[in-house]
């Protein structure tokens, strides 16, 4: 009996001992199973998600829309130290020093902007004044790493209003938050609505109008329209209703832009004076470094442009952008800047100095600043 009961016991023993070793055995492999899953899946994560490092990756997203990854990469491609890039930082410090780092900052900011950037409307217009040196401005502006700029005139608030601002922010070139977004055309300062339809898209719009002497400005006006229609009339019957009398045909556009005040006092209703930065027409060609400073501390730029980027084109009678490293031209302005003025009877020339001097008197003083155009 005893031997029975025994041989009950072994049996049952062996029995559990099988089945607690199977158990632990499935267990195991299950866990295994799993556990090897759950690498692999976070590790495939992971490598989808995985950013470079960067000091700057507690810093703020450059743009919302971006996920943690995206907004590093933008933060990294923008201010990582050339000292962090390894073999790249003695090329980026001789870059520096010959002047050729603005530029690829320039071509690097346009490359992140293209890919991560959304179309804004403009934070800044240049809104005059014809012939007075708009293109210039927009031009040497543009080489700013922080400003992206639409090259064409879109003229949305003089002649295109009636298609919308979603028409018109479609025109704009694709921004980061960082960047300023700025377009030019010059005749908005002298069209009437134009105020009250810019205040309207934005109260905070930064405002450029770029002057010039009113009587260089008329003859400039008049030498590009003849090069159009050479069987216009003489510049000295198209200013004057009666010379004789020194009566001036104010309704003779190339004549009314030089009136700057008048049209200041349409702006003034709309803009603080303050929101407005006024461009020496003549500086910009005997100083450009020193207006395109004053420029950029007006949209709160740090100064980057500077004397290192301009040469003097004796041949056009103005400065010219130094030849960059990406490219193998300097950047002059058109053939259409520059040119030989008509000659102008000198009577006729301190006729309309005088016509113009009350007018640049209130103006100056509008303004605070004497261009010294007497």
């Amino acid at each position: 009996m005893a031997h029975m009961v025994l041989s009950s016991a072994n049996r049952f023993s062996a029995r559990f001992a099988f089945i607690f070793t199977v158990s632990l055995s499935c267990t195991y492999l299950c866990y295994s199973i799993m556990f090897c899953r759950g690498t692999i899946i976070k590790n495939q994560g992971y490598e989808g998600k995985r950013c470079p490092p960067s000091k700057n990756a507690g810093g703020k997203k450059l743009l919302g829309k971006l996920d943690n990854c995206a907004s590093l990469e933008v933060r990294s491609a923008l201010h990582e130290p050339a000292a962090q890039r390894g073999s790249t930082d003695v090329r980026e410090q001789s870059k520096a020093s010959s002047g050729g780092h603005w530029a690829d900052m320039k071509l690097r900011n346009m490359s992140v902007a293209q890919k991560y950037g959304i179309k804004k409307l403009p934070n800044a217009l240049i809104v005059g004044v014809k012939k007075g040196g708009t293109r210039a401005v927009l031009e040497f502006i543009r080489i700013h790493p922080d400003v992206r700029a639409l090259g064409t005139e879109p003229h949305f608030f003089d002649r295109n209003y009636d298609r919308g601002l979603e028409w018109y922010r479609g025109l704009m070139p694709r921004t980061l938050d960082s960047q300023i977004t700025l377009e030019k055309t010059p005749s908005y300062f002298v069209t009437r609505e134009a105020p009250r339809r810019i205040s309207s898209m934005s109260h905070e719009t930064k405002l450029i109008v770029v002057v010039r002497n009113p009587v260089t400005r008329a003859i400039s006006d008049y030498t590009q329209t003849l090069s159009k229609k050479p069987d216009i009339p003489t510049f000295e019957e198209l200013a004057f209703k009666n010379k004789s009398l020194g009566l001036v045909d104010t309704s003779w556009n190339a004549i009314r832009i030089g009136m700057y005040i008048l049209h200041l006092e349409n702006w003034l209703q709309y803009f603080r004076l303050s929101q407005m930065h006024f461009v020496s027409g003549e500086r910009l060609i005997t100083d450009p470094a020193g207006e395109m400073g004053r420029v950029q501390d007006f949209l709160g730029l740090k100064r980057i442009i500077t004397d290192k980027h301009f040469y003097f084109n004796r041949t056009k009678g103005f400065p010219c952008l130094k030849k960059p490293e990406s490219s193998s031209q300097p950047r002059c302005l058109g053939k259409s800047k520059g040119r030989t003025h008509v000659q102008i009877d000198q009577e006729v020339i301190e006729q309309l100095r005088e016509f113009y001097r009350p007018f640049n008197i209130k103006f100056y003083e509008t303004v605070g600043q004497d261009f010294k155009w007497d």
